[in-house]
């Protein structure tokens, strides 16, 4: 009995609609495991290129020796230091253009350092749909089976002149298959999909301390330097 009624064995004695299904459901699971790792391990190297970077911005570095660096290492710059490098290009841009109205060239600055952290953040959540998606329908997707598997049982008992718990139980159980394996898609894709979620919230707030942690000193070496153009800025 154990054996008749095996996951294997179900699986292929069920109807063509449920074989379908636990197909849709296993390609949908490979995929979510597939972004999982992915994304485990982009964000993994985001936060290791955002401490490294955060730690030799606030090591006395100038500001001009840390754009060099951050515009020669471009490919290979974390989130934290594209953000640092866009505002950085827009200030000495305008600075070439012999703009030096404090407000505007600050202005200038966090316009570009905004645009560059809604592309890393929208490069951040890239995958966050497939976990969503794949969290909220792969359930409804396995109870379709069941329901379908639970019809096409009792279609077939129907010709039968005399049923027993034997000859209802392969059938109900071949079709509860589909619900145990929506399930099996979706909780990994769940619990995967809040965890990014709440990384990426972190790394969001971060990053914007940083805009406004570059901004106050952008800020503060105008005030300094509002007269000459030329020189490096420190920090």
């Amino acid at each position: 009995m154990n054996q008749d009624l095996s996951i294997v064995t179900l699986l292929l004695h069920a109807s063509f609609v449920v074989q379908l299904v636990v197909l849709l459901l296993v390609v949908i699971s490979v995929a979510s495991w597939a972004a999982i790792f992915r994304k485990f391990g982009s964000l993994k190297r985001v936060h290791s290129l955002n401490d490294e970077f955060e730690r030799e911005f606030w090591s006395g570095t100038s500001l001009n020796e840390l754009y060099a660096s951050a515009t020669q290492n471009a490919k290979s710059a974390g989130p934290m230091e594209h953000i640092f490098a866009s505002g950085m290009r827009e200030y000495q841009k305008l600075r070439e253009r012999r703009i030096t109205d404090p407000s505007t060239l600050l202005d200038g600055a966090r316009r570009a350092m905004r645009a560059s952290y809604q592309r890393e953040m929208d490069t951040a959540e890239s995958g966050l749909s497939l976990l969503a998606s794949a969290g909220s329908v792969s359930p409804y997707v396995g109870l379709f089976g069941t329901v379908w598997g639970i019809m096409h049982a009792f279609t077939g008992l129907g010709a039968m002149e005399q049923v027993t718990l034997a000859t209802v139980a392969p059938g109900i159980a071949e079709a509860l298959v589909a619900t145990a394996i929506g399930l099996f898609a979706a909780i990994p894709a769940v619990v995967a999909y809040n965890r990014f979620a709440r990384q990426i919230d972190r790394l969001a707030i971060k990053q914007e301390s940083f805009m406004e942690e570059f901004s106050n000193i952008l800020q503060r070496n105008l005030g300094v330097h509002a007269q000459p153009a030329s020189s490096a800025s420190g920090h």
